[in-house]
Protein backbone atom coordinates (compact mmCIF):
# COMPACT_ATOMS: atom_id res chain seq x y z
CA UNK A 1 0.00 0.00 0.00
CA UNK A 2 1.73 3.52 -0.77
CA UNK A 3 1.41 5.88 1.71
CA UNK A 4 -1.05 9.03 1.26
CA UNK A 5 0.25 12.52 0.21
CA UNK A 6 0.24 15.51 2.07
CA UNK A 7 -2.41 17.37 0.45
CA UNK A 8 -0.38 21.28 0.49
CA UNK A 9 -3.71 23.02 0.92
CA UNK A 10 -4.80 21.21 3.96
CA UNK A 11 -4.45 23.65 6.25
CA UNK A 12 -6.62 25.84 4.34
CA UNK A 13 -8.87 22.99 3.88
CA UNK A 14 -8.93 22.78 8.31
CA UNK A 15 -10.01 26.32 8.35
CA UNK A 16 -12.89 25.73 6.00
CA UNK A 17 -13.75 22.73 7.74
CA UNK A 18 -13.40 24.30 11.38
CA UNK A 19 -15.38 27.18 10.25
CA UNK A 20 -18.31 25.03 9.42
CA UNK A 21 -18.31 23.29 12.81
CA UNK A 22 -17.77 27.25 14.74
CA UNK A 23 -20.87 28.30 12.35
CA UNK A 24 -22.92 25.50 12.71
CA UNK A 25 -22.56 25.13 16.59
CA UNK A 26 -23.10 28.75 16.71
CA UNK A 27 -26.50 28.67 15.49
CA UNK A 28 -27.56 26.89 18.63
CA UNK A 29 -26.71 29.94 20.57
CA UNK A 30 -26.42 33.09 19.00
CA UNK A 31 -30.49 33.04 19.11
CA UNK A 32 -30.26 33.19 23.42
CA UNK A 33 -30.42 36.61 24.06
CA UNK A 34 -32.73 37.84 20.91
CA UNK A 35 -35.59 35.30 21.90
CA UNK A 36 -37.38 38.13 24.26
CA UNK A 37 -37.41 40.05 21.04
CA UNK A 38 -38.36 37.60 18.74
CA UNK A 39 -41.25 36.54 21.04
CA UNK A 40 -42.74 40.20 21.18
CA UNK A 41 -41.94 40.47 17.12
CA UNK A 42 -43.30 37.43 15.99
CA UNK A 43 -45.92 36.54 18.84
CA UNK A 44 -44.78 33.13 20.64
CA UNK A 45 -46.39 32.81 23.38
CA UNK A 46 -44.10 31.94 26.47
CA UNK A 47 -44.27 27.76 26.11
CA UNK A 48 -43.84 28.09 22.19
CA UNK A 49 -40.91 30.09 22.07
CA UNK A 50 -38.67 27.19 23.01
CA UNK A 51 -39.23 26.07 19.54
CA UNK A 52 -37.05 28.44 17.98
CA UNK A 53 -34.25 26.44 19.90
CA UNK A 54 -35.52 23.36 19.25
CA UNK A 55 -36.73 23.18 15.68
CA UNK A 56 -33.38 23.66 14.76
CA UNK A 57 -32.01 21.15 17.38
CA UNK A 58 -34.72 18.45 16.53
CA UNK A 59 -34.05 18.49 12.80
CA UNK A 60 -30.31 18.69 13.67
CA UNK A 61 -29.72 16.02 16.09
CA UNK A 62 -32.69 13.79 14.13
CA UNK A 63 -30.94 13.97 10.78
CA UNK A 64 -27.16 13.95 11.61
CA UNK A 65 -26.80 9.84 11.24
CA UNK A 66 -28.89 10.75 7.70
CA UNK A 67 -25.96 13.03 7.14
CA UNK A 68 -23.49 10.75 7.83
CA UNK A 69 -24.99 7.76 5.55
CA UNK A 70 -25.48 10.15 2.65
CA UNK A 71 -21.89 11.18 3.16
CA UNK A 72 -20.73 7.48 2.83
CA UNK A 73 -23.02 7.50 -0.23
CA UNK A 74 -22.83 10.61 -2.34
CA UNK A 75 -19.17 11.72 -1.55
CA UNK A 76 -18.18 13.95 1.39
CA UNK A 77 -17.87 17.19 -0.56
CA UNK A 78 -21.02 16.99 -2.06
CA UNK A 79 -22.88 16.65 1.08
CA UNK A 80 -21.02 19.19 3.06
CA UNK A 81 -21.57 22.00 0.12
CA UNK A 82 -25.57 20.45 -0.13
CA UNK A 83 -25.07 21.26 3.48
CA UNK A 84 -23.96 25.06 3.25
CA UNK A 85 -26.67 25.95 0.94
CA UNK A 86 -29.45 24.33 2.82
CA UNK A 87 -27.86 26.39 5.63
CA UNK A 88 -27.88 29.93 3.78
CA UNK A 89 -31.88 28.62 2.14
CA UNK A 90 -32.72 28.58 5.85
CA UNK A 91 -30.79 31.56 7.29
CA UNK A 92 -32.59 33.44 3.93
CA UNK A 93 -36.63 32.07 5.70
CA UNK A 94 -35.39 32.65 9.48
CA UNK A 95 -33.96 36.24 8.74
CA UNK A 96 -37.12 37.34 6.61
CA UNK A 97 -39.97 35.72 8.67
CA UNK A 98 -42.70 37.87 10.13
CA UNK A 99 -44.85 35.15 11.63
CA UNK A 100 -43.99 32.57 14.34
CA UNK A 101 -44.40 29.19 11.91
CA UNK A 102 -42.37 30.68 9.17
CA UNK A 103 -39.44 31.34 12.04
CA UNK A 104 -40.06 27.46 13.21
CA UNK A 105 -39.56 26.62 9.29
CA UNK A 106 -36.61 28.81 8.88
CA UNK A 107 -34.82 27.29 11.17
CA UNK A 108 -35.74 23.51 10.94
CA UNK A 109 -34.31 24.09 7.24
CA UNK A 110 -31.09 25.23 9.26
CA UNK A 111 -30.57 22.26 11.02
CA UNK A 112 -31.09 19.94 8.13
CA UNK A 113 -28.30 21.88 6.71
CA UNK A 114 -25.88 21.59 9.79
CA UNK A 115 -26.59 17.77 10.03
CA UNK A 116 -25.70 17.55 6.49
CA UNK A 117 -22.74 19.71 7.52
CA UNK A 118 -21.18 18.19 10.73
CA UNK A 119 -20.81 14.52 9.63
CA UNK A 120 -19.15 15.37 6.51
CA UNK A 121 -16.50 17.86 7.40
CA UNK A 122 -15.32 15.52 9.79
CA UNK A 123 -15.08 13.06 6.89
CA UNK A 124 -13.32 15.72 5.01
CA UNK A 125 -10.70 16.29 7.69
CA UNK A 126 -9.91 12.37 8.54
CA UNK A 127 -9.44 11.65 4.76
CA UNK A 128 -7.29 15.43 4.30
CA UNK A 129 -4.78 14.26 7.02
CA UNK A 130 -4.85 10.31 6.82
CA UNK A 131 -0.80 10.72 5.54
CA UNK A 132 0.08 11.83 9.69
CA UNK A 133 -1.10 10.90 12.69
CA UNK A 134 0.25 13.83 14.16
CA UNK A 135 -0.67 16.24 11.92
CA UNK A 136 -4.27 14.74 12.12
CA UNK A 137 -4.50 14.92 16.20
CA UNK A 138 -3.45 18.31 16.04
CA UNK A 139 -6.19 19.07 12.96
CA UNK A 140 -8.87 17.36 15.08
CA UNK A 141 -7.48 19.69 18.25
CA UNK A 142 -8.18 22.58 15.97
CA UNK A 143 -11.69 21.19 14.56
CA UNK A 144 -12.57 20.32 18.28
CA UNK A 145 -12.09 23.54 19.46
CA UNK A 146 -14.42 25.44 17.12
CA UNK A 147 -17.04 24.21 18.83
CA UNK A 148 -16.93 25.55 22.55
CA UNK A 149 -15.31 28.24 20.18
CA UNK A 150 -19.08 29.12 18.66
CA UNK A 151 -20.48 28.52 21.41
CA UNK A 152 -18.80 31.45 23.18
CA UNK A 153 -18.93 33.39 20.02
CA UNK A 154 -22.56 32.61 19.59
CA UNK A 155 -23.45 34.39 22.77
CA UNK A 156 -21.53 37.32 22.45
CA UNK A 157 -22.46 38.31 18.87
CA UNK A 158 -26.01 37.89 19.92
CA UNK A 159 -25.98 40.33 22.14
CA UNK A 160 -24.07 42.60 20.69
CA UNK A 161 -26.51 41.59 17.01
CA UNK A 162 -29.22 42.45 18.61
CA UNK A 163 -29.07 45.17 20.75
CA UNK A 164 -27.14 47.35 18.19
CA UNK A 165 -28.84 45.84 15.05
CA UNK A 166 -32.32 43.36 15.13
CA UNK A 167 -32.51 39.67 15.26
CA UNK A 168 -33.26 38.73 11.35
CA UNK A 169 -29.48 40.24 11.21
CA UNK A 170 -28.82 37.07 13.66
CA UNK A 171 -29.67 34.99 10.43
CA UNK A 172 -28.29 37.27 7.85
CA UNK A 173 -24.75 36.60 8.74
CA UNK A 174 -24.67 33.05 7.78
CA UNK A 175 -25.22 34.24 3.92
CA UNK A 176 -21.71 35.65 2.98
CA UNK A 177 -19.66 33.18 5.29
CA UNK A 178 -21.91 30.43 3.87
CA UNK A 179 -21.11 31.87 0.22
CA UNK A 180 -17.63 32.38 0.98
CA UNK A 181 -16.84 28.97 1.94
CA UNK A 182 -19.08 27.04 -0.80
CA UNK A 183 -16.63 29.27 -3.41
CA UNK A 184 -13.92 27.90 -1.33
CA UNK A 185 -14.62 24.28 -1.46
CA UNK A 186 -13.50 23.52 -5.42
CA UNK A 187 -9.93 24.79 -4.69
CA UNK A 188 -9.90 23.66 -1.05
CA UNK A 189 -11.81 20.23 -0.49
CA UNK A 190 -11.03 17.13 -2.08
CA UNK A 191 -13.52 15.57 -4.52
CA UNK A 192 -14.92 11.99 -2.87
CA UNK A 193 -16.57 9.66 -5.01
CA UNK A 194 -19.48 8.20 -2.68
CA UNK A 195 -19.25 4.32 -2.53
CA UNK A 196 -22.97 3.67 -3.76
CA UNK A 197 -25.88 1.71 -1.81
CA UNK A 198 -29.08 2.35 -0.16
CA UNK A 199 -30.63 5.18 2.01
CA UNK A 200 -32.61 3.97 5.31
CA UNK A 201 -35.53 7.04 4.30
CA UNK A 202 -38.04 5.45 6.88
CA UNK A 203 -35.55 5.41 9.74
CA UNK A 204 -34.56 9.08 9.15
CA UNK A 205 -38.14 10.18 8.88
CA UNK A 206 -39.24 8.11 12.09
CA UNK A 207 -36.69 9.58 13.95
CA UNK A 208 -36.75 12.97 13.19
CA UNK A 209 -40.82 12.72 13.61
CA UNK A 210 -40.94 10.81 16.55
CA UNK A 211 -38.42 13.22 18.26
CA UNK A 212 -40.79 16.52 17.00
CA UNK A 213 -43.98 14.86 18.25
CA UNK A 214 -42.33 13.77 21.32
CA UNK A 215 -41.39 17.49 22.35
CA UNK A 216 -44.89 18.67 20.74
CA UNK A 217 -46.90 16.31 22.70
CA UNK A 218 -44.34 17.96 26.45
CA UNK A 219 -44.90 21.57 25.26
CA UNK A 220 -48.84 20.74 25.14
CA UNK A 221 -49.13 19.69 28.40
CA UNK A 222 -48.16 23.03 29.60
CA UNK A 223 -50.85 24.43 27.73
CA UNK A 224 -54.01 22.26 27.68
CA UNK A 225 -53.33 19.55 29.96
CA UNK A 226 -51.63 16.25 30.31
CA UNK A 227 -54.70 14.47 29.48
CA UNK A 228 -55.33 16.90 27.06
CA UNK A 229 -56.16 15.26 22.82
CA UNK A 230 -52.90 17.25 21.65
CA UNK A 231 -50.86 16.21 24.39
CA UNK A 232 -51.74 12.34 24.00
CA UNK A 233 -51.65 12.83 20.28
CA UNK A 234 -48.06 13.92 20.91
CA UNK A 235 -46.96 11.58 22.88
CA UNK A 236 -48.47 8.48 21.90
CA UNK A 237 -47.72 9.59 18.30
CA UNK A 238 -43.55 10.18 19.13
CA UNK A 239 -43.82 6.48 21.17
CA UNK A 240 -45.39 4.69 18.00
CA UNK A 241 -43.11 6.66 15.36
CA UNK A 242 -39.82 5.72 17.92
CA UNK A 243 -40.96 2.51 18.31
CA UNK A 244 -41.13 2.31 13.77
CA UNK A 245 -37.26 3.60 13.85
CA UNK A 246 -36.02 0.68 16.65
CA UNK A 247 -37.93 -2.07 14.60
CA UNK A 248 -36.93 -0.66 11.08
CA UNK A 249 -33.15 -0.77 11.82
CA UNK A 250 -33.50 -4.81 12.47
CA UNK A 251 -35.28 -4.99 9.34
CA UNK A 252 -33.84 -2.69 6.97
CA UNK A 253 -30.67 -3.85 4.92
CA UNK A 254 -28.99 -0.78 5.34
CA UNK A 255 -30.07 0.96 8.94
CA UNK A 256 -28.90 3.86 9.97
CA UNK A 257 -27.82 2.35 13.55
CA UNK A 258 -27.55 -1.03 13.19
CA UNK A 259 -28.49 -1.84 16.92
CA UNK A 260 -26.05 -4.25 17.25
CA UNK A 261 -23.47 -0.98 17.81
CA UNK A 262 -25.26 -0.64 21.36
CA UNK A 263 -23.09 -3.91 22.74
CA UNK A 264 -19.98 -1.39 22.16
CA UNK A 265 -18.52 -1.15 25.78
CA UNK A 266 -19.52 1.95 27.06
CA UNK A 267 -21.36 3.15 24.72
CA UNK A 268 -25.16 3.09 26.76
CA UNK A 269 -23.32 4.26 29.83
CA UNK A 270 -21.74 7.26 27.91
CA UNK A 271 -24.90 8.23 26.22
CA UNK A 272 -27.22 8.02 28.94
CA UNK A 273 -24.76 10.45 30.65
CA UNK A 274 -24.63 12.63 27.39
CA UNK A 275 -28.67 12.79 26.78
CA UNK A 276 -29.00 13.97 30.31
CA UNK A 277 -26.19 16.29 30.65
CA UNK A 278 -27.92 17.84 27.71
CA UNK A 279 -31.69 17.82 29.23
CA UNK A 280 -30.27 19.80 32.54
CA UNK A 281 -27.53 22.10 30.96
CA UNK A 282 -30.02 23.33 28.12
CA UNK A 283 -32.80 24.44 30.28
CA UNK A 284 -30.32 26.21 32.55
CA UNK A 285 -29.05 28.05 29.66
CA UNK A 286 -32.44 28.84 28.15
CA UNK A 287 -33.71 30.15 31.43
CA UNK A 288 -30.75 32.01 32.63
CA UNK A 289 -31.33 34.33 29.29
CA UNK A 290 -34.71 34.78 30.07
CA UNK A 291 -34.07 35.61 33.52
CA UNK A 292 -31.86 38.47 32.68
CA UNK A 293 -33.47 39.65 30.52
CA UNK A 294 -37.35 39.83 31.45
CA UNK A 295 -36.60 39.75 35.18
CA UNK A 296 -33.47 42.08 35.77
CA UNK A 297 -34.27 43.84 32.81
CA UNK A 298 -31.06 43.59 31.11
CA UNK A 299 -30.94 44.53 27.21
CA UNK A 300 -29.34 42.11 24.68
CA UNK A 301 -25.72 42.66 24.71
CA UNK A 302 -25.71 43.08 28.78
CA UNK A 303 -27.38 39.58 29.09
CA UNK A 304 -24.96 38.52 26.26
CA UNK A 305 -21.78 39.73 28.17
CA UNK A 306 -23.30 38.35 31.13
CA UNK A 307 -22.98 34.88 30.39
CA UNK A 308 -19.32 35.27 28.92
CA UNK A 309 -17.51 34.49 31.71
CA UNK A 310 -19.85 31.19 32.10
CA UNK A 311 -18.52 30.10 28.06
CA UNK A 312 -15.11 31.52 28.52
CA UNK A 313 -14.83 29.27 31.50
CA UNK A 314 -16.10 26.07 29.92
CA UNK A 315 -13.80 26.51 27.27
CA UNK A 316 -11.21 27.34 28.99
CA UNK A 317 -11.45 24.02 30.90
CA UNK A 318 -12.20 21.59 28.19
CA UNK A 319 -9.16 22.61 25.88
CA UNK A 320 -6.71 22.49 29.29
CA UNK A 321 -7.66 20.76 32.40
CA UNK A 322 -10.29 18.03 31.23
CA UNK A 323 -7.77 15.82 29.62
CA UNK A 324 -4.81 16.20 32.19
CA UNK A 325 -8.06 14.81 34.90
CA UNK A 326 -9.22 12.47 32.88
CA UNK A 327 -6.02 10.76 32.95
CA UNK A 328 -5.34 10.76 36.58
CA UNK A 329 -8.87 10.33 37.35
CA UNK A 330 -10.56 8.05 35.12
CA UNK A 331 -13.90 8.87 33.39
CA UNK A 332 -16.37 7.38 35.57
CA UNK A 333 -15.62 9.93 38.65
CA UNK A 334 -15.16 12.90 36.28
CA UNK A 335 -19.06 12.11 34.82
CA UNK A 336 -20.33 11.39 38.13
CA UNK A 337 -18.35 14.37 40.35
CA UNK A 338 -19.43 16.57 36.97
CA UNK A 339 -22.80 15.96 36.81
CA UNK A 340 -22.92 16.72 40.31
CA UNK A 341 -21.48 19.80 40.18
CA UNK A 342 -23.92 20.86 37.50
CA UNK A 343 -26.55 20.20 40.01
CA UNK A 344 -25.42 21.84 42.40
CA UNK A 345 -25.02 25.30 40.32
CA UNK A 346 -28.91 24.64 39.33
CA UNK A 347 -29.66 24.70 42.85
CA UNK A 348 -27.61 27.75 43.70
CA UNK A 349 -29.47 29.59 40.56
CA UNK A 350 -32.68 28.35 41.95
CA UNK A 351 -32.14 30.52 44.39
CA UNK A 352 -32.83 33.76 42.26
CA UNK A 353 -34.74 36.32 43.76
CA UNK A 354 -37.19 38.48 41.98
CA UNK A 355 -34.65 41.83 42.30
CA UNK A 356 -32.09 40.27 42.05
CA UNK A 357 -28.42 40.96 41.72
CA UNK A 358 -26.15 39.53 38.47
CA UNK A 359 -22.90 39.49 40.69
CA UNK A 360 -24.93 37.12 43.48
CA UNK A 361 -27.80 35.44 41.69
CA UNK A 362 -26.32 34.69 38.77
CA UNK A 363 -22.54 34.58 37.96
CA UNK A 364 -21.63 32.18 41.04
CA UNK A 365 -23.75 29.80 39.65
CA UNK A 366 -23.43 29.78 36.19
CA UNK A 367 -19.68 29.17 36.85
CA UNK A 368 -20.23 26.53 39.29
CA UNK A 369 -22.61 24.99 36.34
CA UNK A 370 -19.95 25.75 33.71
CA UNK A 371 -17.62 23.80 35.75
CA UNK A 372 -19.49 20.26 35.94
CA UNK A 373 -20.34 20.73 32.23
CA UNK A 374 -16.59 21.22 31.53
CA UNK A 375 -16.00 17.74 33.72
CA UNK A 376 -18.27 15.76 31.93
CA UNK A 377 -18.97 16.37 28.27
CA UNK A 378 -15.45 15.51 26.95
CA UNK A 379 -15.04 12.39 29.22
CA UNK A 380 -18.96 10.79 28.77
CA UNK A 381 -17.81 11.23 25.10
CA UNK A 382 -14.61 9.35 25.19
CA UNK A 383 -16.59 6.45 27.20
CA UNK A 384 -19.39 6.44 24.24
CA UNK A 385 -16.75 5.77 21.71
CA UNK A 386 -13.41 4.73 22.76
CA UNK A 387 -15.13 0.62 22.65
CA UNK A 388 -16.09 1.02 19.22
CA UNK A 389 -14.30 -0.50 16.48
CA UNK A 390 -12.64 1.31 13.97
CA UNK A 391 -15.46 0.79 11.30
CA UNK A 392 -18.06 1.93 13.70
CA UNK A 393 -16.34 5.02 14.81
CA UNK A 394 -17.90 7.47 13.25
CA UNK A 395 -21.08 6.07 13.94
CA UNK A 396 -20.58 6.15 17.59
CA UNK A 397 -19.75 9.27 17.33
CA UNK A 398 -22.69 10.52 15.41
CA UNK A 399 -25.21 8.61 17.97
CA UNK A 400 -23.20 10.90 20.82
CA UNK A 401 -24.14 14.28 18.80
CA UNK A 402 -27.68 12.69 18.24
CA UNK A 403 -28.61 11.75 21.89
CA UNK A 404 -27.05 15.02 23.02
CA UNK A 405 -29.50 17.27 20.75
CA UNK A 406 -31.78 14.59 21.95
CA UNK A 407 -31.61 15.48 25.37
CA UNK A 408 -31.27 18.78 25.10
CA UNK A 409 -34.54 19.14 23.12
CA UNK A 410 -36.43 16.87 25.17
CA UNK A 411 -34.92 18.55 28.32
CA UNK A 412 -35.66 22.10 27.07
CA UNK A 413 -39.83 21.00 26.79
CA UNK A 414 -40.05 19.16 29.85
CA UNK A 415 -38.40 22.15 32.27
CA UNK A 416 -40.80 24.39 29.79
CA UNK A 417 -43.81 22.55 31.20
CA UNK A 418 -42.37 22.96 34.95
CA UNK A 419 -41.68 26.64 34.11
CA UNK A 420 -44.85 27.42 32.99
CA UNK A 421 -46.99 25.75 35.64
CA UNK A 422 -44.99 27.86 37.85
CA UNK A 423 -45.80 31.14 36.47
CA UNK A 424 -43.38 31.75 33.92
CA UNK A 425 -46.12 32.59 31.63
CA UNK A 426 -47.26 35.93 33.48
CA UNK A 427 -44.74 38.51 31.40
CA UNK A 428 -44.33 41.45 33.12
CA UNK A 429 -44.76 39.59 36.47
CA UNK A 430 -41.03 39.44 37.97
CA UNK A 431 -42.31 37.06 40.83
CA UNK A 432 -44.25 34.97 39.11
CA UNK A 433 -41.82 34.98 36.00
CA UNK A 434 -38.89 33.94 38.81
CA UNK A 435 -41.10 31.40 40.23
CA UNK A 436 -41.35 29.64 36.88
CA UNK A 437 -37.62 29.82 36.36
CA UNK A 438 -36.28 28.83 39.70
CA UNK A 439 -38.57 25.44 39.28
CA UNK A 440 -37.30 24.96 35.91
CA UNK A 441 -33.85 25.03 37.54
CA UNK A 442 -34.90 22.83 40.62
CA UNK A 443 -35.76 20.24 37.57
CA UNK A 444 -32.86 20.57 35.07
CA UNK A 445 -30.86 19.77 38.45
CA UNK A 446 -32.81 16.78 39.03
CA UNK A 447 -31.99 15.76 36.02
CA UNK A 448 -28.45 16.21 36.58
CA UNK A 449 -28.76 14.43 39.85
CA UNK A 450 -30.63 11.37 37.90
CA UNK A 451 -27.31 11.45 35.15
CA UNK A 452 -25.06 11.04 38.33
CA UNK A 453 -26.99 7.96 40.01
CA UNK A 454 -27.10 6.32 36.54
CA UNK A 455 -23.83 7.14 35.82
CA UNK A 456 -22.38 5.25 38.56
CA UNK A 457 -24.75 2.56 38.07
CA UNK A 458 -24.08 1.86 34.63
CA UNK A 459 -20.61 3.02 34.39
CA UNK A 460 -17.77 0.59 34.44
CA UNK A 461 -14.78 2.07 36.43
CA UNK A 462 -11.96 2.99 33.71
CA UNK A 463 -8.88 4.50 34.52
CA UNK A 464 -8.39 5.66 30.82
CA UNK A 465 -5.60 7.52 29.88
CA UNK A 466 -6.94 10.13 27.31
CA UNK A 467 -4.67 10.03 24.26
CA UNK A 468 -4.27 13.12 22.77
CA UNK A 469 -5.80 11.48 19.63
CA UNK A 470 -9.16 10.73 21.80
CA UNK A 471 -9.40 14.34 22.68
CA UNK A 472 -9.57 15.78 19.40
CA UNK A 473 -11.65 13.10 18.03
CA UNK A 474 -14.40 13.58 20.60
CA UNK A 475 -14.14 17.62 19.98
CA UNK A 476 -16.15 16.96 17.13
CA UNK A 477 -19.30 17.21 18.92
CA UNK A 478 -20.81 20.45 19.69
CA UNK A 479 -21.60 21.81 23.32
Amino acid sequence: MSTPQADPRRWWALLVLAGAQFMVIMDTSIIGVALPEMQRDLGFSPSSLQWVFNAYVIAFGGLLLLGGRLSDLLGARRVFTAGWVTLIAGSVLAAAADTAWVELLGRAVQGAGGALIAPSAMTLLMMIFAHDTGERTKALAFYGAAAPAGGTAGVFLGGAITEWLSWPWLFLLYIPIGLASLAAVPALLPAVSGRGGSVDLLGAVSATGGLALAVFGIVQASEQGWTSAATLLGLVGGAVLLGVFVVSQRLVRAPLMPLGVWRTPGLLAGNVAITLLGAAWIPMWYFLNLYLQQVLGYGAFPSGAALLPMTLLMMLLMTTVTGRLIGRFGLKPLIVTGLLVLAAGLGLLSLARPGGDYLVDVLPGSLIAALGMSLVFIPATIASISGARPEEAGLASGIVNTTYQVGSALGLAAMTAVATAWGADRLGDPAALTDGFQAAFIGAGAVAVAGAVLGFALMRPQRAAATRSEEGETAGTGV
